[in-house]
């Protein structure tokens, strides 16, 4: 049983390791290496560029600001104050008077991110709605990027873009750096090789009007409005696709409570879309959506099967000799020749995730190396834990018609340093 589950343990990530690597090289050198001016349109379609806003008067402002610079000839800013408790409003209708694509809707109480940004959209004419959070920064150019898309492919449905970190102080942030580029940009490379993706980035994603009215929006009651609605678009026979050009400049968690409520917001919101839509894509007309189904469900298990390990290792060596049953003793996490292969491996991949994405960067990435080769250590324990905890959470939990509301992140950067 030991022999398997470690087998199980350590060479699922390897495999899957491998299978992102050359998803990802294949990606580039298909869709990016040779593309680096800005596209020149045929048209230039109205898009509104919704802003969710909920107590985030520390990075607002210059968020406005920077949306009001973007170089697409043709958009709105629609800003929705989502029951704002700390000077957010104040701050967006002092902002109506100096920008003059700015519209703002508020909303009396905080009733989430999903309905702030249907709120949004009803006010909007445009045929497409960008959807970005209000403590990033959209590259000037991301939209001439994204909406070349939806102008070459009628049934795209969503673009999602290439989230980068941009506060890099402190341990769990530089780590972040190489699990956005090694782990994130590379799952939605090889995801996107197959045909669907398993979600959109939230905090950087433009939807087609149509699309959305066609599957009814956003749903309110899920943690993960994202992934619900990625898996809802595809569902529903709607391509989602993965620009890694579309930059947008992101605050992560830098302290280890937010990102713990983060992760477990992640993994929450992939068991309740995984048990919504369990059903529907059973049916042979959905079978493009299996392989992302079997891939999370192979993930969770993997996420047990590795927590399952650390508490027999834990077991093993702390627990007087005899009281542990020697059937499930683990008395080292890193067998010899194992652990140097996926040390390799892992080393490997964060290379060449992080060469890919230096692309994108003037100085590049790979002076993040020594950051990110601790994300094993770290973000896989953090991975299993909060799965092991989720999963319960949304299997047994009543689903009620509730708005799932959402609390302002504990990360700031001081007002007047947040630019790109």
């Amino acid at each position: 049983m030991i022999d398997g589950l470690f087998f199980f343990v350590f060479f699922y990530p390897l495999f899957m390791a491998i299978f992102w690597m050359m998803g990802s090289i294949v990606f580039f050198v298909r869709r990016e290496r040779r593309v680096d001016k800005v596209p020149q349109l045929e048209a230039y379609p109205f898009v509104s560029i919704l802003v969710p806003c909920h107590n985030e008067e520390f990075g607002v402002r210059d968020a406005i600001h920077q949306l009001a610079e973007n170089n697409y000839p043709n958009f709105e800013i629609i800003a929705i104050n989502d029951g704002s408790s700390d000077d957010t409003g104040h701050i967006l209708h002092e902002l109506l008077d100096k920008v003059d694509k700015l519209r703002v809707v508020t909303l009396s109480q905080n009733y989430g991110k999903a309905m702030a940004l249907k709120a949004g959209s009803y006010i909007s004419n445009a045929e497409f709605l960008m959807c970005i959070d209000a403590d990033a920064l959209l590259d000037r150019d991301a939209l001439f990027w994204i909406i070349q898309h939806f102008l070459n492919g009628p049934r795209v449905g969503a673009v999602t873009g290439n989230p980068r970190v941009f506060n890099r102080r402190g341990l769990l942030a530089r780590i972040q750096i190489g699990e956005f580029s090694a782990i994130i940009g590379m799952v939605k490379r090889s995801q996107r090789n197959i045909g669907n993706l398993f979600t959109v980035s939230g905090v950087n994603a433009c939807f087609r009007r149509a699309a959305l009215h066609h599957v009814g929006y956003w749903s309110s009651e899920t943690v993960t409005e994202d992934i619900d609605i990625s898996w809802k678009l595809q569902i529903n026979h709607w391509d989602i696709r993965y620009e890694p050009k579309a930059l947008t400049w992101i605050l992560v968690p830098d302290r280890m409570m937010a990102l713990w409520k983060q992760r477990l917001r992640w993994a929450r919101g992939g068991i309740e879309a995984a048990r919504k839509y369990a059903s529907e894509i059973r049916h042979w007309s959905k079978r493009r959506m299996w392989s992302i189904y079997i891939e999370y469900v192979v993930g969770a298990v993997w996420c047990y099967a590795f927590f399952a390990t650390v508490l027999f290792w834990v077991a093993t060596n702390v627990l007087p000799k005899g009281v542990w049953p020697e059937a499930l003793a683990v008395p080292n996490l890193l067998p010899g020749w194992t652990g140097v292969i996926l040390a390799v491996i892992c080393l490997l991949q964060f290379t060449v995730g992080l060469s890919i994405d230096s692309h994108y960067e003037k100085r590049g990435l790979l002076r993040y190396l020594f950051w990110a080769i601790w994300y094993p250590a770290l973000y896989w324990l953090i991975a299993a834990a909060t799965t092991v905890v989720a999963i319960p959470m949304g299997l047994f939990s009543k689903q009620k018609k509730q708005y799932a509301v959402w609390d302002s992140p504990s990360r700031k950067v001081r007002q007047g340093k947040y630019r790109d």
